[in-house]
C-alpha cells in the first residue's frame, strides 16, 4: 500500500505578498533607508514649518506654512522609497547575485518586481500616516477631496520613480547607482520642484523644471491639498514618464551584475 504525498504550493500572490513583506521588513531594519524615508521628511516637515522659507507661497495662495509644507514633503517620501530605497537594495542585491538567484524560484521576475512594489506602496501607505499625522498636529487642515485626489498622485509617482529606481539599479554598478540616486534625490528635493513650486524660480528655468516628473508630482499633489483640483499637465508627465522609465527598464534591465 502506497501513500500519496500532497505539497500545496504557495500561490502565485502569496509569493508576491511574501517577497513584499520581505522587501518592506528589509527596509525597516536598515538604518540609512529609515533615516531617508522617514527621517529625512519629518525634519524636512518641520523645517520648512518652523522657518520663514515657504511664506512668499503661503501669502500668494492665502494659506498656511505647513498646507504648503506637507504636499511637497509626501513628494518627497515618494523620491525617498520608490528611487532612493528601491534603486539602493536592487542595485546591490543584483551586485550580490540576489536578483539572478530569486528569478529562477517560483516567484519568478514578475513576482520579484511586483514583490518590490508592494514593498514601496506599504512604506508610502506608512509615509502618509507619520507625515498626515504630524501634519495635523503642525495645523495642516486635510480635506476628504483633498486626500481622495491625492491617491492616485501618490501611486502614479511611484510608479515613476520606482521604474526609473530600477532601471538605474539594472543597468550600472552598484557603487554608480548608489552616487546617482543620493544625488537625483539631493538635487530634486533642493532644486527639482519638490518642496518649493517652481512660480518663483527664474523664467528661463521653471518651464524646464516644470517638466521634469519631480516637479510634476509636488505640483500635482498641491493642487489636490491647496485647490482640490485634479491638475491635468503634471499628472501627463508623470503617466508619460512612467511608460518611459518602465519601457528602458524592460528593455535594459540586466539580472547579474
Amino acid at each position: 500500500m502506497t501513500q500519496t504525498r500532497t505539497h500545496n504550493a504557495a500561490s502565485p500572490v502569496a509569493r508576491v505578498l511574501a517577497q513584499g513583506r520581505y522587501e518592506t521588513l528589509a527596509m525597516l531594519k536598515n538604518g540609512e533607508q529609515l533615516m531617508v524615508n522617514l527621517a529625512f521628511p519629518i525634519m524636512g516637515l518641520l523645517a520648512l514649518n518652523y522657518t520663514a522659507f515657504l511664506d512668499p507661497w503661503a501669502e500668494r495662495y492665502g494659506i498656511s506654512r505647513i498646507d504648503v509644507a506637507v504636499p511637497g514633503v509626501l513628494a518627497l517620501c515618494v523620491l525617498s522609497t520608490a528611487l532612493s530605497g528601491q534603486g539602493i537594495a536592487t542595485g546591490f542585491d543584483r551586485r550580490y547575485g540576489v536578483l539572478r538567484f530569486i528569478s529562477t524560484t517560483p516567484l519568478g521576475k514578475s513576482g520579484l518586481i511586483l514583490g518590490k512594489v508592494c514593498a514601496v506602496l506599504t512604506m508610502l501607505a506608512l509615509q502618509y500616516f507619520v507625515i498626515g499625522a504630524l501634519g495635523q498636529l503642525l495645523g495642516w487642515t486635510a480635506t476628504v477631496p483633498g486626500v481622495l485626489l491625492s491617491l492616485p498622485t501618490l501611486l502614479l509617482g511611484a510608479a515613476c520613480f520606482t521604474s526609473l529606481g530600477l532601471f538605474i539599479a539594472g543597468t550600472v554598478r552598484a557603487e554608480a547607482t548608489l552616487a546617482i540616486v543620493n544625488m537625483a534625490w539631493v538635487l530634486l528635493a533642493a532644486l527639482g520642484g519638490i518642496l518649493l513650486p517652481t512660480d518663483r524660480y527664474p523664467a528661463a528655468i521653471a518651464p524646464l523644471v516644470d517638466a521634469l516628473p519631480s516637479a510634476a508630482l509636488g505640483n500635482a499633489l498641491r493642487g489636490d491639498y491647496i485647490y482640490q483640483d485634479f491638475f491635468l499637465i503634471p499628472h501627463l508627465i508623470l503617466l508619460l514618464s512612467a511608460l518611459v522609465f518602465s519601457a528602458l527598464c524592460v528593455r535594459f534591465f540586466k539580472w547579474s551584475a
